[in-house]
């Protein structure tokens, strides 16, 4: 089997400096901007943040979309404007469900900034189903323990959402998706099977390769539709698995906004412009105003 018999296209990633940290976006992009409902994709770190230093994203808004935060190092602290307050740490995963409109926060907990702070992990937005986009807002903790993992050939792979290699996790899920984070020790394998309309492979650490075809880290690969590959690593990687069902109508991506409406998104610029979203109790002093030019968009 050749490269372009496994692979139907390459995305590599814009980088953002953000001071201290990067972070790497494949998703969207100008070649894509879904694979399966996943139409944002960002590699945050890895970093380690001097002492007394953190991450904070001030309160900014969403629509039309679900987050999934998922970390491999370091601490996040959420909250929002439905009342949630939760701190993620490696292994677990925050599903924000922001439906007709949620606001929320993103800072480092005290905690880590005492002893200066590591980020490492990967943000995804998720696309709605048209019938669930304006749904109630809503927030989704599940616990590391609450996660399956599933061993095979020196290989563990934590199943975040949907159903994989016989297990099935708990988080919720809206259209019919796959995530997973697969740890490869030295000379370990895992089968990539061939279900789903669309799945992806993202090297986050260390080295891969698939059917002996080496896989660029911080790079995104859409796999062909319907093959089966062995993922490897010789020397041990962090590989993340993502995909699911193909949308049948396009999602449109402007800032934080997402949504099968173009007018859907306008009227949530006015919206956010007018003060007309929630407040996050206990973080509603900052915010974060519209851009001029956003840094996330969709093509065209």
């Amino acid at each position: 089997m050749t490269n372009d018999d496994l692979i139907l296209q390459t995305i590599t990633p814009v980088t953002h400096d953000l001071g201290g940290f990067k972070v790497h976006r494949t998703l969207p992009s100008r070649p894509r901007t879904m694979v399966g409902p996943f139409l944002f994709f960002d590699q945050m770190g890895p970093a380690h943040l001097d002492i007394g230093q953190g991450i904070d994203v001030r309160p900014h808004p969403h629509i039309n979309l679900a987050t999934v935060t998922y970390l491999f190092g370091g601490a996040i602290d959420h909250r929002d404007s439905v009342g949630s307050v939760a701190t993620i740490e490696p292994g677990a995963v925050n599903l924000m469900t922001a439906g007709h409109g949620i606001v929320h926060s993103e800072r480092s907990p005290s905690a880590e900034r005492a002893i200066g702070p590591e980020l490492s992990g990967i943000q995804t937005w998720i696309a709605l189903p048209e019938k669930d986009e304006e749904m109630d807002p809503a927030f989704e903790h599940v616990g590391k323990a609450a996660l399956p993992v599933v061993e095979t050939s020196g290989a563990r792979a934590r199943i975040i959402m949907g159903s994989l290699w016989g297990a099935a996790a708990p988080t919720t899920t809206y259209a019919e998706t796959i995530y997973a984070d697969i740890v490869l020790d030295p000379g370990g394998s895992v089968p990539i099977d061939p279900g789903a309309d669309e799945r992806a492979l993202y090297v986050a650490l260390g080295e891969a390769s698939l059917d002996g075809m080496t896989l660029e880290p911080m790079t995104l690969y859409v796999l062909r539709p319907g093959i089966a590959a062995t993922l490897r690593s010789a020397s041990g990687g962090r590989v993340m698995l993502c995909g699911g069902e193909a949308f049948a109508t396009p999602r449109h991506v402007w800032w934080n906004f997402v949504s099968s409406d173009r007018a859907r998104i306008d009227q949530a610029r006015r919206d956010w412009t007018a003060g007309n979203f929630p407040k996050v109790p206990g973080d509603d002093k900052e915010w974060i105003p519209i851009p001029d030019v956003p840094l996330t968009v969709s093509y065209p």
